[in-house]
């Protein structure tokens, strides 16, 4: 919890200097380069955990890793590690990429899916979404997840639809164990 509500705080604190000086659509480029690779990377992501492995050495990791980044983004690492916090680097990010949205009206659309989505199909959900919401701005976020079977389940802000088969699975047998 305090974690989330820190992360919130850096990316509060990121999002306003990187508006003064006129870098945050970079910024946001960087966060959302650092959120994947740290989603995607299991190593990575336990080093940036591990209480083991001293600040110094994260630090560096992280550095060397993320070698372009702009100067503010070298910054937050730069404070994260001085505050003994790299290991909400990701939550950061990730708050920062969520707040910058909102900043710019962009809706980020969220489809969990068991396979990933085709070209073509990203492009009729994406209409399919701008014509529900009102034709806003709409990124649309693929996330696989095996474990729903098929289908999938759409989260635009606070609205969800789940149309996956484990949903409708899950249904199906509360409906049996009421009866």
């Amino acid at each position: 919890m305090s974690g989330t509500r820190a992360a919130i705080r850096y990316a509060k604190a990121v999002l306003e200097l990187a508006n003064s000086q006129n870098t945050a659509e970079a910024v946001h480029q960087d966060m959302a380069l650092i959120a994947n690779i740290i989603a995607e990377s299991k190593d990575l992501s336990e080093m940036l955990e591990s209480p083991v492995i001293s600040l110094a050495v994260k630090k560096s990791a992280v550095l060397s890793v993320f070698n372009a980044l702009n100067s503010v983004s070298v910054n937050l690492i730069d404070v994260l590690a001085e505050n003994k916090r790299l290991s909400i680097l990701e939550h950061v990010a990730n708050k920062y990429n969520q707040l910058y949205d909102e900043l710019k009206g962009t809706k980020v659309a969220t489809v969990t899916t068991a396979v990933a989505l085709t070209n073509e199909l990203e492009a009729k959900v994406l209409s399919k979404i701008k014509e529900l919401t009102g034709g806003n701005d709409i990124a649309l976020q693929n996330v696989i997840d095996e474990t729903i079977i098929g289908g999938f389940i759409l989260r635009v802000g606070d609205l969800q639809y789940d149309a996956s088969i484990a949903n409708k699975l899950n249904k199906l047998k509360q409906e049996f164990t009421l009866n």
